[in-house]
């Protein structure tokens, strides 16, 4: 397959993203070809195995950490999809990257440790930071629907270590719907089969019937959301879950619109 096959694809989210990075359309997009002369000049750095995205990213990612990148403070280029985009300017560079590598464009964070050439530990280490900036920023009540006490209790840990603040923890659809009446929650988090039998997804979709707020569905029957037959959700976490994927699509959640309803 020619090489311009295989990078078109791509250039969107290449674009999107060092746009976002430098908060200017001619920055962003002078990044990008600089990359693009790169693989004209030595077409070898295209290998024919592997994951081309991947592989685009790591490229662009060189060509930025060898030229000094200059954000454009209070001209962010707006994340898709986002009526009131968080403030990144004040947001050191690698940090940036890690966040909108692993939240706009859905790297996983080993990925994303890969394409920055950085530790995990490290990249690890600035999604914390910057997931704590973010919260600074907006901090917001996260509404947990689930049934065993210990899963629980380690997303109200993890949502608490955010920075953002628990608004409840309710174990059946009844206390679901009554504890989103009282708390008024931006964001939740919600399992599918819950204590009394009842649905996670019949109450999530009782609250979406009143208001649009993102919710992440943390399960361990994913094949009752994923069927291909009818809307699914945005943000799907299979149980055992991973913390730092759960983190990510909080962060994820909040900078994106609200999801659809989806059918029980």
């Amino acid at each position: 397959m020619p090489i311009s096959d295989r990078i078109g694809p791509h250039l969107p989210a290449l674009r999107r993203y060092a746009r976002a990075l430098t908060g200017t359309q001619s920055s962003g997009d002078a990044y990008v070809a600089a990359m693009l002369e790169t693989i004209l000049i030595d077409p070898s750095a295209m290998t024919e195995t592997g994951d081309d995205k991947k592989r685009l990213f790591c490229l662009l990612s060189r060509i930025i950490s060898s030229l000094p990148v200059s954000i454009s403070r209070g001209m962010d280029a707006p994340l898709p999809g986002v009526a009131n985009p968080f403030d990144l300017s004040t947001v050191p560079p690698l940090a940036r990257q890690a966040l909108l590598l692993a939240t706009v464009e859905g790297f996983p964070v080993e990925v994303t440790a890969e394409i920055l050439d950085q530790e995990i530990e490290t990249v690890r280490r600035l999604l914390d930071a910057t997931f704590a900036d973010i919260a600074a920023q907006a901090e917001t009540g996260i509404m947990i629907i689930e049934d065993e006490p210990l899963i629980a209790l380690d997303l109200a840990h993890m949502v608490s270590g955010m920075g953002h603040r628990v608004a409840g923890i309710a174990r059946t659809q009844n206390e679901a719907e009554a504890l989103w009446r009282d708390s008024q929650p931006g964001l939740v988090l919600a399992d599918v089969r819950l204590a009394d039998g009842s649905s996670g997804i019949d109450a999530v979709n009782t609250i979406l019937s009143r208001v649009d707020i993102p919710v992440i569905f943390i399960t361990a029957y994913p094949e009752r959301l994923l069927t291909g037959e009818r809307p699914e959700p945005a943000f799907l976490v299979s149980k055992p879950f991973d913390p730092e994927q759960v983190k990510v699509l909080i962060n994820q959640a909040l900078l994106f619109t609200p999801q659809p309803r989806v059918a029980a």
